[in-house]
């Protein structure tokens, strides 16, 4: 069962101004909450937040032969660069810097969200983040995150599902 679209609303003044307008465009009303603490990396959102590491949405920048490309995996997942790779049918791919994150996203890393952005990016969603009915993610600063259905963050992203996250041997 996937969780609605529209939750009851705190402000979404609490967000990014450009996240904010980003949800305003998709119609989103979303919950919005902002915590005095960072929740810069997926453990303080999941703390802060008291739901399971893997309910929160990592939004990664990796440069696939010098383009942006923004890959969504569960909190407590690493990704697999090579599947990355391999499903992009990219020569090389690694994880972007700071400055690319930023000219590609209009944010900072720890504060990305899944969709919003400055610029159109190829968006790979890994297949574990449907394992929640709702999950948590940055609502565009490192002290606000926010709650939606994984299909939907998936979906307002322009997402393809895939398996790009490591696998345990």
């Amino acid at each position: 069962m996937s969780a609605p679209e529209t939750t009851s609303a705190v402000s979404s003044s609490a967000a990014h101004p450009r996240f904010a307008e980003a949800l305003r465009e998709l119609g989103l009303d979303v919950e919005i909450r902002r915590f005095p603490d960072a929740t810069r990396t997926a453990a303080e959102a999941a703390a802060a937040i008291g739901c399971e590491l893997s309910a929160i949405v990592k939004s990664l920048i990796f440069e696939a032969d010098g383009a942006p490309v923004l890959v969504l995996v569960d909190g407590a997942s690493r990704v697999d660069v090579e599947l990355v790779r391999r499903e992009l049918g990219a020569a090389k791919v690694r994880r972007a810097g700071a400055d690319l994150v930023r000219e590609a996203t209009g944010y900072a890393i720890g504060g990305v969200p899944p969709f919003g952005h400055r610029t159109r990016t190829r968006v790979l969603a890994d297949r574990g983040l449907l394992d929640h009915a709702v999950v948590w993610a940055a609502a565009g600063t490192p002290h606000t995150v926010f709650p939606l259905g994984p299909e939907a963050v998936i979906r307002h992203a322009g997402g393809t599902v895939v398996d790009v996250r490591e696998q345990s041997k």
